[in-house]
């Protein structure tokens, strides 16, 4: 198959950016993964198969990345750790991927309380970091990560009792 890598990394290239940012919460190494991942693709674009989304493809590839640079820098944390971690979260921002399940994600954040709602929002939909968040709310970026992820919990939760 002949993919047209210019459009590829137009297309997907904020997409992965925003999803290595939501697992590292550093930009610096959110912009570093995500190039060193769209250099891999260009290596390996022959070897996708089309067995997932391309998507979902870059997103592994990002997620190997970081595991990688984890273990360069000698992270404190154990990769161990962050496996679990760094699943959910790709498999939660897929369902952003798929057309008929945004309708329910929103259904589901309309319920959400606040400042939850806003919160999953600004980060999701507006792609805020969570320094910008804070300043919002005349909180710190600490206090907005918690509250996106709670919030992004209960989305989880509410989607998995109501639609799986």
């Amino acid at each position: 198959m002949d993919y047209d890598y210019e459009i590829i990394y137009k297309e997907y290239f904020s997409k992965v950016y925003l999803y290595v940012l939501t697992i590292s919460h550093d930009e610096h190494i959110a912009e570093e993964i995500t190039q060193e991942t769209f250099f891999k693709a260009l290596e390996k674009i022959e070897t996708f198969k089309g067995d997932c989304k391309l998507y979902t493809w870059l997103c592994q590839i990002a997620k190997n990345a970081l595991y990688d640079f984890y273990k360069k820098e000698k992270k404190k944390v154990s990769i161990n750790e962050y496996s679990e971690y760094l699943t959910s979260d790709l498999d939660f921002v897929l369902r952003f991927e798929e057309k008929e399940d945004v309708m329910k994600i929103h259904v589901l954040l309309r319920k959400l309380e606040e400042p939850y709602k806003e919160v999953f929002s600004l980060r999701i939909f507006a792609g805020l970091s969570f320094k910008n968040i804070g300043e919002i709310f005349g909180k710190s970026d600490g206090w907005a990560r918690v509250v996106f992820y709670r919030a992004k919990n209960k989305l989880m939760e509410e989607y998995n009792e109501n639609f799986l």
